[in-house]
């Protein structure tokens, strides 16, 4: 049964977002090229939208139980994760150039976690639903919607599409990314007494 449900735009800052039960953010270390969401941390999922830059309008939905498929003709096919609800209030947050936005709408209350399960040992899951008029990724308005349903669930597999070779390279590319380290020191010259050293 739907317990509360929250509809709003968002407006997107190039890397997609965060949504998940933590505001500790940081970069994840891997992104789910080819699908449209993933792991960012155990309590967090990164989902990356059509629209690079640009409004999203989002409807975010609690229910009590695993709610019933939405229509196919209207939505691309649904992806499915567990996310574990550290804390009570679900947290959004925009991913901009090196910074993390919040983006629950301050005219919105904070919407809550499902009430747990007693086998769902504090775990959510997350079905995540997309459309977009415009497919081709880009800046401005693609008509794109998600609708993000959260219910209380033991943790399970997660559910996505197969991924291409190109997307696998783009993951590697990413990790690859993430993994390097940048030298920031500077040596400089200085004198100590009549000493240069």
């Amino acid at each position: 049964m739907l317990i509360r449900e929250a509809t709003f735009t968002v407006d997107l800052g190039e890397h997609g977002y965060l949504i998940g039960f933590d505001d500790d953010y940081d970069f994840p270390s891997q992104m789910p090229f080819g699908w449209r969401c993933g792991p960012a941390t155990e309590a967090i999922a990164v989902v990356l939208p059509t629209t690079d830059t640009g409004p999203l309008q989002m409807t975010v939905q609690v229910h009590d139980g695993p709610p019933g498929p939405e229509p196919d003709d209207e939505w691309e096919p649904a992806e499915e994760m567990s996310l574990l609800a550290d804390a009570p209030t679900l947290y959004l947050a925009t991913i901009g150039q090196g910074d993390f936005w919040d983006a629950w709408p301050e005219d919105q209350p904070p919407l809550e976690a499902p009430p747990p399960a007693a086998d769902s040992g504090g775990w959510v899951r997350m079905r995540l639903y997309c459309h977009v008029d415009d497919p081709e990724p880009g800046i401005g308005d693609h008509g794109e919607r998600h609708l993000v349903q959260l219910w209380p669930a033991p943790q399970m597999p997660p559910v996505h599409p197969d991924i291409s070779e190109a997307d696998r390279q783009a993951r590697a590319d990413y990790a690859a990314d993430m993994a390097k380290t940048e030298d920031y020191t500077a040596t400089y010259p200085y004198s100590y007494g009549d000493e240069a050293t």
